[in-house]
């Protein structure tokens, strides 16, 4: 499609209000405006969208009056994961790295008034990369969010051999926490309840831990400090970090992913890293993941799926755009395998 072929308006599920929840406020608008884009934008037409806890999480978690400065004001459309197709250009973009009808795959900041689950969504140059043959576009929808997030947790703190230890290894993060932390080279022990031990395995852990028959802690605690990385992709039990002092090793890292920005999880982090342990506090190195945009480890992520390193897990069934409250519904309950895609459109 043209820049010059544009529609004017499009499809898109939006909220208004996140009270007491998004999914419950999320409707289609069949008519929305098509966005503008910046000069260092692109106009991506959305095919498959991947939604994250933070898609609901950080929407909820702002109060109403600070929401307009926030995220938005008026109609909000949800979404940061997407995998599309470029149909316009801004004039300060560089033409050699993106052009339209290319096909891209990325992740948008934060949530905003443009979100991902929409036909039309308008994408920074430079937080996006191209789509690669052998991925599919549900494949690369995926891997934004959360493909940086495990990334960013895992690789810069570990070298081959090393032992990770995976806090929840069978939801949206955790699955790409173990393959991620396996295609680097270490040893992963990771949790999960008894059904999900198979696959599990499947995905390449070498030790699992069933937390619904044994105590996990004191599991951890018989192995020493052996472990270099900690991602906690739960956050219970809460003793895990004041605890982790037994098997991290000195110089380990304690990696929380997937908390809300609000104001009690900043108490939380206060309560962990600054009280001393025996009013509840760590000793270990702790660090709330908030990914940054690095284009190029997109290419590594989507390098590995295509060599076969990194399998994106999908939660069936995958969604329609007008389904996208139900997808939200699901990923509420927290009893995913794997990601949540919703289909905006076809190829």
């Amino acid at each position: 499609m043209s820049s010059t072929n544009l529609p004017k308006t499009m499809r898109a599920m939006q909220w208004t209000t996140a009270t007491p929840n998004l999914h419950s406020n999320l409707t289609l608008n069949p008519s929305a405006p098509v966005p503008p884009i910046s000069p260092n934008q692109v106009l991506v037409k959305v095919l498959s969208a991947a939604i994250n806890p933070a898609d609901h999480k950080i929407p909820e978690s702002i109060p109403a009056f600070l929401r307009r400065f926030l995220i938005g004001t008026g109609a909000i459309t949800p979404g940061m994961d997407f995998c599309g197709r470029i149909v316009q250009v801004g004039s300060k973009v560089d033409k050699t790295k993106f052009s339209e009808g290319e096909k891209v795959f990325g992740r948008l900041g934060a949530p905003g008034q443009h979100g991902t689950l929409a036909e039309y969504v308008p994408v920074p140059a430079n937080v996006m990369a191209k789509l690669p043959e052998g991925v599919s576009v549900d494949e690369a929808a995926c891997l934004g969010i959360v493909g940086e997030t495990t990334y960013q947790s895992i690789q810069p703190f570990v070298k081959e051999g090393d032992k990770v230890f995976i806090n929840g290894g069978s939801g949206g993060t955790g699955t790409f926490s173990v393959q991620v932390a396996k295609a680097l080279g270490c040893h992963v022990t990771t949790t999960c309840s008894t059904g999900k031990i198979d696959f599990v395995k499947s995905l390449g852990a070498d030790e699992i831990i069933d937390y619904t028959k044994s105590d996990v802690i004191a599991e951890l605690k018989k192995k020493g400090q052996v472990f270099s990385v900690v991602v906690d992709n739960v956050g219970t039990p809460y003793e895990l970090y004041k605890a982790s002092d037994d098997f991290l090793l000195p110089s380990g890292r304690y990696m929380q992913i997937g908390a809300p920005p609000s104001l009690a999880t900043v108490l939380s982090i206060m309560k962990r890293t600054l009280l001393p342990g025996i009013l509840g506090g760590g000793k270990r190195a702790y660090t709330m993941v908030y990914p940054k945009h690095q284009p190029w480890e997109m290419d590594v992520l989507a390098g590995w799926v295509k060599e076969g390193k990194l399998k994106v897990v999908f939660e069936e069934p995958r969604y329609k755009l007008e389904e996208a409250a139900k997808a939200f519904e699901k990923l509420r309950e927290g009893r995913n395998r794997g990601k949540i895609v919703v289909k905006v459109a076809e190829e």
